[in-house]
C-alpha cells in the first residue's frame, strides 16, 4: 500500500450510537452498515463535541473544539481563516464535500474543497453575499429534473422543497440516494489518484416520516426503562424538556402547540405511548436510508479496486433522544444526543473487526485522517491522531472526552417550544468522559454525574452522593485543566 491512501468520510445526521448490530442493536435493518462494522475498527464510545448541528460540524472539519472553531451555535458561519481538513490536506489529494454543510453559504465550494455538491436550500437567510442566495441546491435541481414541484415560499418569492416534502419522495430521490449516486461518480472518476471524499447527508433528521415508514411494527421496537420518563435529580435543561415534549400524554383531547407540530413532531401524535412508538419507529426506519447510500459507497469502492486502500470513516454529526428521557431531537449530554457510532475501516491494518473500549471525541477524527494520509498533524489541533490506536500501539484506557455546550451568543438558535426551555438552552455546559464515568457542570444548573458502567441509561444522578465526592473533584479538576489548555472561558460551578 502506497503511504497516500483514500479518505472516504460519511456521516449521517441525528443518528444516535445504539442503530448498528455493533452496538448491540439486533433488529435494525442496516445490512451495508453491519457488513462495514463487520471490517471496521468500531469505538465502543464515541462523543460528539457538542450535540447539536453547526458546532458539532465545525470541529469535524476543522479539528478544532466550537469554542475555537467560531460557530458556537446554529446559524453561524464558519470563518475563512479556520483551516478545514481539505485545506490542510496534502496537495497530491483531490478533495470533494457532497451534501449538507451547515457552516454558511451551502451553495458556494470553500475551505479548499475542490468539488462541492450542495443539498440544502433552508439557510440562505444566513449566506454571507445577497447574490448567493438566489442560487439553489444541486438537490434543488435534481428534483426539478426530475419531475418534483417544490412546496415552500420563502420570503423573496422562491420556491424550495420543504423537509416534509423531501420526506415523501420516493427512496431513490431522498437525499442519500441523490449523494450516493454523486458519490459514485467521483469514486469513479478519481479512484487512479489519491482522494478525499466528504459525504453529508440529511437523515435520519426529523421530520420523523419517510418511505420506509412501515419498515417496523411500533409495538414490537424495543425500548428502555428511560423510555418516556422525566429525569428526576437532573438538570432543569433535561427536566424542563421532558416535562414540555410529555406534556399531552394521555391527554387526547389536548391541543398541541404549534412547536411540537411543526418542528419537534410534525404529523404524530404524543398524546400516547403509541404515538411516541410510531415516531421513533420511524426515526428508525430511515437510517436504512443512509444504509443503502453506504452499500453504494462500498460497492463503488470495491468495483473500482480502491477499497483496499481507503479508508472509510461512517459517524453522524449527533444523536437523537427518540422519546428517551422523554426528549426529543439533542440538545443534551444524555448517551442518545451526544454520543454517536464511529466505524474507521482501514484493511491494511485490519480486515476483521476489532472493538476498541473506551472513549473517543470527534476531535481527534481530523487529526486521524492527516496522520494516515501522511501529511503530519498540524499543531494548532486540539485533538489528537488516532493512528497508534488503530495500529495497536496504545489503548484508550484513562483517554479524556470533552463535549461541550455553548448556549449563550449575540445569534440566538431557534425557539424551542417555551421560555423556560430557550432560557436554559443558552446556559453553557462542559462535560467530560472518562473510564467510564460522565461529569456535566454548569454553573447555573443542577450538575450530574453518571457509572455509566453501572447505570447505562443514565437514571441515578450521583452528583451530590457523598460517596462521589472525590470523583466529582478529580474529574472537575480535569476539565478546568482542558480549559486552561484549549482557551475555554465558560463558567464552571464551585465543586
Amino acid at each position: 500500500m502506497s503511504d497516500r491512501p483514500n479518505i472516504v468520510f460519511i456521516f449521517s445526521d441525528q443518528q444516535r450510537y445504539d442503530t448498528l448490530r455493533c452496538y448491540g442493536n439486533d433488529w435494525i435493518q442496516v445490512p451495508n452498515l453491519n457488513a462495514l462494522a463487520d471490517q471496521s475498527f468500531v469505538f465502543e464510545r464515541a462523543y460528539v463535541a457538542q450535540p447539536v448541528c453547526t458546532p458539532a460540524r465545525a470541529s469535524i472539519v476543522t479539528g478544532l473544539y466550537p469554542h475555537a472553531a467560531g460557530p458556537i451555535v446554529n446559524k453561524m458561519t464558519l470563518p475563512p481563516d479556520r483551516l478545514s481538513v481539505a485545506e490542510m490536506a496534502p496537495e497530491e489529494y483531490r478533495t470533494a464535500w457532497f451534501g449538507k454543510w451547515h457552516l454558511g453559504d451551502d451553495v458556494i465550494r470553500q475551505h479548499g474543497f475542490d468539488e462541492w455538491v450542495s443539498t440544502e436550500d433552508g439557510h440562505r437567510p444566513e449566506y454571507t453575499r445577497r447574490e448567493y442566495r438566489t442560487q439553489m441546491s444541486d438537490y434543488h435541481q435534481h428534483l426539478l429534473e426530475n419531475g418534483f414541484e417544490p412546496d415552500a415560499e420563502m420570503e423573496d418569492g422562491t420556491m424550495m422543497f420543504s423537509a416534509m416534502r423531501r420526506a415523501k419522495l420516493p427512496a431513490e430521490h431522498q437525499m442519500a440516494s441523490f449523494l450516493a449516486g454523486r458519490a459514485v461518480d467521483f469514486i469513479e472518476r478519481n479512484s487512479g489518484s489519491p482522494f478525499m471524499l466528504y459525504v453529508s447527508t440529511f437523515e435520519p433528521h426529523p421530520p420523523y416520516h419517510g418511505p420506509y415508514d412501515d419498515l417496523y411494527d411500533p409495538e414490537e421496537l424495543p425500548a428502555g426503562p428511560a423510555f418516556l420518563q422525566v429525569p428526576e435529580g437532573g438538570s432543569l435543561h433535561n427536566t424542563v424538556r421532558a416535562q414540555y415534549c410529555t406534556q399531552y400524554l394521555d391527554s387526547p383531547d389536548a391541543e398541541i402547540d404549534r412547536y411540537l407540530q411543526t418542528n419537534a413532531a410534525r404529523g404524530h401524535d404524543l398524546t400516547s405511548e403509541s404515538g411516541w412508538r410510531t415516531l421513533r419507529a420511524r426515526y428508525f426506519a430511515n437510517i436504512t436510508l443512509v444504509d443503502d447510500m453506504v452499500g453504494r459507497i462500498v460497492d463503488a469502492l470495491e468495483r473500482c479496486g480502491a477499497a483496499g486502500n481507503t479508508l472509510v470513516v461512517f459517524t453522524s454529526e449527533h444523536g437523537e433522544m427518540a422519546g428517551d428521557h422523554g426528549m426529543l431531537e439533542k440538545r443534551s449530554m444524555y448517551e442518545e444526543s451526544a454520543r454517536v457510532p464511529l466505524l474507521m475501516r482501514a484493511p491494511w491494518l485490519s480486515e476483521s473487526q476489532r472493538m476498541v473500549g473506551g472513549a473517543v471525541g470527534h476531535i481527534d477524527l481530523v487529526p486521524t485522517i492527516l496522520d494516515l494520509m501522511g501529511g503530519g498533524v498540524p499543531a494548532h489541533l486540539q485533538g489528537k491522531s488516532l493512528a497508534p490506536v488503530l495500529r495497536g500501539e496504545r489503548g484508550l484506557d484513562g483517554n479524556e472526552v470533552f463535549v461541550q455546550w455553548n448556549g449563550v451568543s449575540d445569534i440566538d438558535d431557534r425557539h424551542l417550544g417555551s421560555e423556560e426551555i430557550d432560557l436554559r438552552n443558552t446556559q453553557p455546559w462542559r462535560t467530560i468522559v472518562r473510564d467510564g464515568w460522565k461529569l456535566a457542570l454548569c454553573a447555573s444548573d443542577q450538575c450530574e454525574l453518571f457509572d455509566l458502567a453501572n447505570d447505562p441509561y443514565e437514571q441515578t444522578n450521583l452528583f451530590d452522593d457523598p460517596a462521589q465526592r472525590r470523583r466529582v473533584r478529580d474529574l472537575a479538576a480535569r476539565i478546568r485543566l482542558w480549559q486552561h489548555k484549549n482557551g475555554d472561558t465558560a463558567p464552571l460551578p464551585g465543586v
